[in-house]
Order: structure tokens, then C-alpha cells, then sequence
């Protein structure tokens, strides 16, 4: 037995895809994606846009389902609606509700979760502190910028205390001091139990999870972490690395 969150489960990693593909009408768009995430820390999916990460990232999380393949959370088949309550999920676009305030935006998607009353109070509090917006937290969220909008959706994922972090893309347009807190926070979490799942086509963001996997065209090029990749391609920096391996795939491709 591992424990996520203090939950025990039987499985040897937080999640597992084997053999997946999506196809949208005749496009594929992941191609035999096989991935073994263990349970806590932080795994970084890496690559361009249009490379398969959100695409892969709500397959995981229950909200598109796998044209073939098979997908295991905690040791149990997914989509799951049991297994959808243990994920806080961050989308790239922003799930707002522009007309109400920050902190009606929380309040709902807390009763969604079922917290309410004081405890709900307090965990909004907590969150508001930790996406630094206390003093935004009654203006409509139509006023905020689009960082602020990336960081209430942040501590939307976060109200339930979910077992499972998915975050698409959670610090673009976000400044470098608070991108910094919400990685202090990110590590914080994945010490307590919690397995973080993070999409980036951000070289410096990749390097700082503790495993990493690069895609490219719907392809996985290289999985470990970031000093396994770097070392199993012979190149210095992580961005030289994924040139190598892209460059590898493109011949292998043609041949």
C-alpha cells in the first residue's frame, strides 16, 4: 500500500496510461502515449502548443475519453466519477464566472465540493492569501487581468484539498515573484502526498519538476527526470535535449 493524502490505495503509481490514442474525427492527435506517474511530487508534461498536453491532461482527469488505450487513477479505471472528486483540475481557459466576485467564484465552487459554512470560509481565506488577491476578492471577476484569472483558477482546484493536481499552463501571465510562491506551494503539496500533474512549454518550469515527460506531435520523446533526460541525450540544457530528441523522431519518422 502507498498513501495519497493519507489515503491508502493499491497501486504502485498515482496513475498509469498504457497504449493511449485520440483521434479527433480522422486527426490523431496522441499516438501510443505510455505513462507511469508515481504517487506524489511534482511530473511536468513538456512540449510545444498543439503537442497533445491538454489533450492528454483532461483525458486523464475524466473529461475526454481515450479513442484507445486504457487509463488508471490510484489503481482504478478511469473515467470514474468517484475518482473525478479526488482531482482538482485547472483548465488553460479559465472556468470563471465573470459577474460574480473572486470570492463568490470560490464560495461556489466550494458548495460544488460540499464545504460549506465555516470551514468553506476559512479555506477561501487560505487560498485568496495564497494566490495573493485578499484585496481583489470583491471585484467581479470581468475586472480582473488575466494573471489574476489564472490564479483564482488556482485556488479553485485547490478548495477540495484534491488528492490529484492536474494544471494546464498554471503561470502563464503570471509575475515571476508569485510564479515563484505557487511552486514554493506546489512543492509543498506534492511533501504532504499530493501527485501534481503540470502542462508547460516552458523550459525553466520543466526543470523544476521532479519528473518530466517531452511530446511532440502527439509522440512521447523522452520520459524521466530532468537530469536523466538531459544525460540519456548526451545534450547540456533540457531545450537542447528536446531539440535532440525531436530531431531523432523526425528522422525515425521518415525512414
Amino acid at each position: 500500500y502507498k498513501k495519497s493524502k493519507g489515503v491508502p490505495v493499491m497501486a504502485a503509481n498515482c496513475l498509469e496510461l498504457h497504449g493511449v490514442d485520440m483521434f479527433f474525427g480522422k486527426k490523431q492527435v496522441l499516438k501510443n502515449i505510455n505513462l507511469s506517474v508515481p504517487i506524489g511530487g511534482i511530473y511536468g508534461l513538456l512540449g510545444p502548443s498543439g503537442c497533445g498536453k491538454t489533450t492528454t491532461v483532461k483525458i486523464i482527469a475524466g473529461i475526454l475519453e481515450a479513442t484507445a488505450g486504457e487509463v488508471k487513477l490510484l489503481g482504478k479505471q478511469m473515467p470514474s466519477l468517484e475518482l473525478m472528486a479526488q482531482i482538482g483540475y485547472e483548465s488553460q481557459s479559465d472556468a470563471l464566472y465573470s459577474s460574480l466576485s473572486g470570492e463568490e467564484n470560490l464560495e461556489f465552487f466550494a458548495a460544488l465540493y460540499g464545504l460549506a459554512g465555516q470551514a468553506a470560509q476559512e479555506r477561501i481565506k487560505q487560498l485568496l492569501g495564497l494566490v495573493n488577491l485578499p484585496d481583489e476578492k470583491n471585484k467581479p471577476v470581468a475586472f480582473y487581468s488575466g494573471g489574476m484569472k489564472r490564479r483564482l483558477s488556482l485556488a479553485a482546484a485547490l478548495l477540495h484539498s484534491p488528492s490529484v493536481l492536474i494544471l494546464d499552463e498554471p503561470t502563464v501571465g503570471i509575475d515571476p515573484v508569485l510564479r515563484k510562491q505557487i511552486w514554493d506551494e506546489l512543492y509543498a503539496l506534492a511533501a504532504q502526498g499530493t501527485t501534481v500533474l503540470v502542462t508547460t512549454h516552458v523550459m525553466d518550469e520543466a526543470a523544476r519538476c521532479h519528473h518530466l515527460a517531452m511530446l511532440r506531435e502527439g509522440r512521447l520523446l523522452a520520459v524521466g527526470t530532468p537530469l536523466e533526460i538531459i544525460e540519456q541525450s548526451g545534450a547540456k540544457t533540457l531545450e537542447e535535449a528536446f531539440l535532440l530528441f525531436s530531431s531523432k523522431e523526425e528522422a525515425a519518422n521518415e525512414s
